[in-house]
């Protein structure tokens, strides 16, 4: 799928020239948001911490969508930290044997195994580009791999004070089949007292989506929540 166009087009004037009515910035719908900021305001709150005692809020919500997929028997839409072979057209997902569906855990392992012994490969060389990793894919369908024609958005998070990549944010787009399918996502657009509010709504009253962030604040209250029964997806 190619990039759609960032400017809607307006009117002709008496010149015959057009006026753009404003650009469209891809957003995520809404309970794809609410699932995501369901993680990224425990995340903001309790944060992972490394051995030298840095805040990881990223790798924390990285983990809480990983756990959400485990729940969910790899049903989950939402998948974190997909690794990409750029210098495939179109980008490729770095897929673990085994499932055939998620995402390579060992990187250097794959290079390793898969890369190096292809001969259709270029020689790999870190830092390039030839590899990214999107912070959230969204997949249309759980149950297929996360391939570009599976692919609903490509999510780049970003908490304060990490600013905006642009390259990076080029690369997703190209991962993901256009610009009008990526999606710069900040922390502070999530109302996190509303988060918790909403956490306490009886699942029975939810539907797939939301059921899922239901799902996800089991897992982040640690078992504090009630435990949802999952409805059938509808795809």
């Amino acid at each position: 799928m190619g990039d759609q166009p960032s400017l809607s087009q307006g009117g002709m004037s008496s010149a015959g020239s057009t006026h753009p009515v404003g650009v469209q910035t891809p957003k995520l719908a809404p309970q794809d948001k609410k699932v995501l900021c369901s993680a990224v305001c425990y995340c903001s709150s309790t944060p992972n911490t490394s051995v030298d005692g840095k805040s990881l809020k990223q790798n924390c919500v990285s983990q809480r969508l990983g756990e959400l997929n485990e729940v969910l028997q790899g049903r989950s839409p939402y998948r974190p930290e997909v690794s990409y072979d750029m210098t495939k057209n179109p980008p490729q997902p770095t897929l673990d044997s085994q499932t055939g569906t998620g995402s390579h855990g060992w990187i250097p392992g794959w290079i390793s195994k898969y890369w190096e012994q292809d001969p259709e490969h270029p020689p790999f060389k870190p830092g390039r580009g030839m590899i990214r990793r999107p912070d959230v894919v969204i997949v249309t369908d759980p149950n297929k791999p996360p391939t570009q024609d599976n692919i609903k958005q490509v999510v780049e998070m970003k908490f304060p004070p990490d600013p905006p990549n642009q390259d990076q944010a080029d690369a997703y787009a190209i991962i993901a089949g256009g610009k009008s399918k990526m999606v710069q996502m900040s922390s502070t657009e999530c109302d996190c007292s509303k988060q918790e509010q909403d956490s306490k709504v009886p699942v029975e009253q939810l539907g797939w989506a939301a059921a899922i962030a239901s799902a996800l604040m089991f897992i982040i209250t640690k078992g504090r929540s009630p435990r949802p029964s999952m409805p059938v997806p509808a795809y």
